[in-house]
């Protein structure tokens, strides 16, 4: 048959299963698609004449659809992947007359013609997950406790102009330690991160260093005088990074385990929620005991902001190696404005008529402390990117080589 003829496509017809051709977008003008070149080769090579069908194949359609997906796919599972980011389900899938959309690409993926070396070359298995990681990635993750370490004991050890000295010193060496280990590890994002995004963590790290101090003199009346930053709260956030770039691997290699055993999309997510709730519980209870050590050698309680700052940016890093930027902004921003909004209420509260600003701030910081503030603030937005990423990174699409 000839590419400048056209067929009238006898109607499918509904099967007792409720598969109903129309009901599907992806199927619109089925009998009119042309089969590429590339995927007529064997009938063409051998002569034979192709079998007639006859109703519309719906998975050809689907395949023309998504040639390219099918096309650069090494395996199943990216196909699956590439799927399910273009919004077909397992429901959707079984109006193709699979069970579900893994089941629905293998049949995709087999009908790919190609060259005969390519199909006897045996099939990669899944990399887990794993983009090549140098060597020394999880020693890389200790860099910034030990350089915010030397520089918390050379405060100790300095006075006057030194001690300032130091303390810039130790602020730029940290912020380099922890530009190698974000870099250079699993946390690394391969997809471009606002400007903004880093202001923003700039900020609630300069509040989690010196907020709670000035919050408490403002409320006094003060300050008076310069303020102790919080030493402990650096420090346990600091040495915290090797604990949480070692909890995003094992989240990553683990989700991808459970993308190759997988036989669905629901199966897929029921197993991976778990392990991000397991993986996020066990970095905070490791911070948690980071925090307390850290109080405990300065003799301070542990920072109960600095906990819920930590959990705000594993998160935010998290979602942003993935690729979902925007979410971690928003909040990032919003915990920000929320600390700065705050402080700036107390002072405002000294002009005349408007001690009403700082009423709600004041009787907070009196009844819980100042470390009320960053707990709410950091807290709320944790747990909002928390289900958001409970949903996203639940998907298969999140997972597979080359995803968004």
């Amino acid at each position: 048959m000839s590419q400048d003829q056209k067929v009238d496509a006898p109607r499918a017809p509904e099967s007792p299963g409720g598969w109903d051709v129309r009901s599907e977008e992806l199927l619109a003008d089925t009998a009119l698609v042309r089969e590429p070149a590339a995927w007529r080769g064997t009938a063409a090579e051998t002569g034979a004449k192709p079998a007639r069908r006859g109703g519309v194949d719906p998975v050809k359609a689907l395949m023309h659809r998504h040639r390219k997906l099918c096309e650069r796919a090494v395996d199943p599972l990216e196909i699956a992947a590439g799927l399910e980011a273009h919004g077909v389900t397992d429901r959707t899938a079984a109006r193709f007359r699979h069970r579900d959309v893994f089941a629905l690409a293998e049949e995709m993926y087999a009908r790919v013609p190609r060259d005969e070396e390519e199909r006897a070359a045996p099939v990669a298995p899944p990399s887990m997950g794993a983009a090549e990681l140098p060597a020394g990635w999880a020693l890389f993750a200790l860099l910034p406790g030990a350089v915010c370490g030397l520089a918390a004991v050379g405060l100790d050890l300095s006075e006057g102009r030194a001690r300032l000295a130091v303390g810039l010193g130790g602020v730029l060496a940290v912020a380099v330690a922890l530009r190698v280990a974000l870099r250079y590890g699993p946390l690394r994002s391969a997809h471009h991160v606002a400007p903004a995004t880093h202001a923003w963590v700039c900020l609630l790290l300069a509040y989690a260093l010196f907020g709670d101090g000035l919050l408490r003199a403002a409320v006094s009346g003060g300050p008076d005088g310069p303020w102790a930053p919080s030493t402990a709260a650096a420090l346990g956030l600091c040495l915290a990074v090797a604990p949480a770039v070692w909890c995003v691997r094992l989240f990553s290699v683990g989700a991808r385990g459970r993308l190759a055993l997988s036989r669905g999309l629901t199966e897929f997510t029921a197993s991976v929620r778990p392990l991000l709730l397991g993986v996020v519980a066990l970095y905070l209870c490791a911070l948690g005991a980071l925090l307390v050590g850290a109080g405990a050698v300065y003799g301070a309680p542990a920072s109960a902001g600095a906990g819920a700052l930590g959990a705000l940016l594993l998160l935010s890093r998290l979602l942003s190696s993935y690729g979902f930027t925007r979410a971690p902004l928003l909040m990032l921003a919003a915990a920000g404005a929320a600390e700065a909004v705050s402080l700036a209420s107390v002072f405002a509260g000294r002009l005349p008529g408007c001690a009403w600003l700082a009423a709600p701030v004041e009787g907070a910081v009196r009844a819980w402390g100042s470390g009320v503030v960053p707990v709410v603030a950091c807290g709320v937005a944790a747990g909002v990117l928390l289900l958001h990423s409970s949903r996203v990174l639940s998907r298969a699409s999140a997972h597979a080589d080359g995803a968004p």
